[in-house]
């Protein structure tokens, strides 16, 4: 067994970027594989899943055997397995320099919030938390505790997002005053029914720990509708498409024209109900006026529905290959990138011809490796990583109000700095939820 050194918080500023980091993951199989692998060259000495079926899945088809070979590797060395983070942290919490946090959106606050209270840098998966109130105050706790923090919305490392800010802010395309971001997804069922159980209660499969994967979330029987994939349709669970995605697809836009937080948002749903999130929305947020930035009409849409081509285009030439993205419409132009902001297209073309012969300056810090390791990094220098909470809360928020909006059924009017919905008391309810006790540490 290898005795793996603990780097504090303190000290971390001066490490070599060699030095290896003494990690843990909580949430192994399924999106873990792809959050593993990246750090795969640290110490990782703790493993925590509630679901082994789906670790076997990980090692067996989407991690193969080189994430088996990773796994297996951690053990030899001493890295333990838990089913119950708060066990991990209590046994090796003193040890650990930072969390990977890749499970089911309802439990990511209890589990990144407890990591923050005991001084662990956190690297957390989108959307950052389950509700509007959870993000604000997550964000709050990290920094006053001075942790190293970064949201895996993993577009933000990428040169794309760079270029968009910065041909915005050389006036690229003109003033944006209109915004448009889709997706494809759901691609799980939404807009359904909580099961019904009046017949038989399905039994819990063997290897998952159903009431911890409850965690936080309103005690009811196992039902194979609630995952391994589709807890993202289900309340209680997830956020749905606009939850799941936003993060990702409204991040360019949101960075760009530094849009922060809207005064109102509209909603239209399909199939909405009190349990599940709907098959598709159309969502439209308005954003003041923001220092050299025009009021911005930005809208959100899912399920299938995509926006008005720009004269002379089809739906084809701006979608591409990719099934989402987003559309900057200004003045002088339209600015085009896709999903994760990979790339970043100019129309007219001969617009864009122009820019890519005369290029803004890049005035932005670049990303070299993963957005995995780019908070790795960041733990060693001491700096902030690029997502850092601060960023990914109102990110996450944007997202989070969609579904405020799509909830009451009706336009919001909302006060960002005081975190209220203004115009229908009760919608207040979807901003924040109660927890039992026992989930978060101290």
């Amino acid at each position: 067994m290898i005795a793996f050194p603990h780097v504090s918080s303190a000290s971390s500023n001066s490490l070599a970027p060699s030095e290896k980091l003494n990690l843990a993951f909580v949430g192994v199989g399924g999106k873990g594989v792809s959050s593993i692998m990246p750090l795969a060259d640290h110490n990782i000495i703790g493993l925590c899943d509630v679901d082994k079926r789906r670790v076997a899945e990980a090692r067996d088809e989407r991690g193969g055997p080189a994430f088996s070979e990773v796994l297996e590797k951690s053990v030899s060395q001493g890295g333990k397995w838990f089913k119950d983070y708060r066990k991990m942290f209590e046994d090796i919490g003193d040890k650990i320099d930072g969390v990977i946090v890749s499970i089911p959106d309802h439990m990511h606050y209890p589990v990144a919030l407890s990591a923050v209270n005991l001084g662990i840098n956190v690297y957390c998966e989108k959307p950052l938390t389950h509700t509007v109130e959870e993000a604000r105050s997550l964000a709050d706790a990290a920094r006053k505790k001075g942790v190293v923090t970064q949201m895996g919305n993993q577009g933000h490392s990428n040169e794309g997002v760079r270029l968009a800010k910065e041909w915005i802010a050389a006036g690229a395309i003109g003033q944006v005053r209109e915004v448009y971001s889709w997706t494809n997804r759901p691609i799980w069922p939404q807009g359904i029914p909580k099961p019904s159980h009046k017949e038989f209660i399905p039994v819990v499969p063997k290897g998952l720990d159903w009431d911890l994967w409850l965690g936080v979330a309103p005690k009811r029987a196992y039902d194979p509708a609630y995952l391994p994939f589709s807890w993202r349709n289900w309340w209680d669970y997830g956020c749905g498409a606009v939850g799941d995605m936003a993060c990702h697809v409204m991040d360019a836009a949101f960075y760009s024209l530094d849009l922060d937080l809207p005064e109102s948002i509209s909603a239209l749903a399909t199939n909405v109900n009190n349990q599940s999130a709907p098959n598709a929305s159309a969502i439209t947020y308005k954003f003041p006026k923001r220092g050299k930035f025009a009021p911005v009409t930005y809208h959100w849409l899912d399920g299938g529905l995509l926006p008005p081509a720009p004269e002379g285009l089809t739906h084809d030439d701006i979608l591409g290959r990719d099934k989402s993205g987003t559309m900057f419409i200004g003045d002088d132009g339209y600015m085009l990138t896709d999903t994760y902001t990979k790339s970043v297209r100019i129309l007219p073309e001969e617009r864009f011809a122009d820019i890519k012969k005369n290029p803004p300056s890049k005035t932005i810090r670049r990303v070299k490796g993963s957005h995995q390791n780019e908070w790795a990094r960041a733990i060693k220098e001491g700096d902030h990583a690029c997502s850092h909470f601060d960023y990914a809360a109102p990110l996450s928020e944007l997202g989070l109000l969609g579904n405020v909006a799509i909830r009451a059924k009706a336009k919001v009017e909302y006060d960002a700095k005081k975190m209220k919905v203004t115009n229908i008391p009760e919608a207040n309810k979807f901003l924040s939820k109660e927890y039992p006790k026992g989930w978060i540490l101290n």
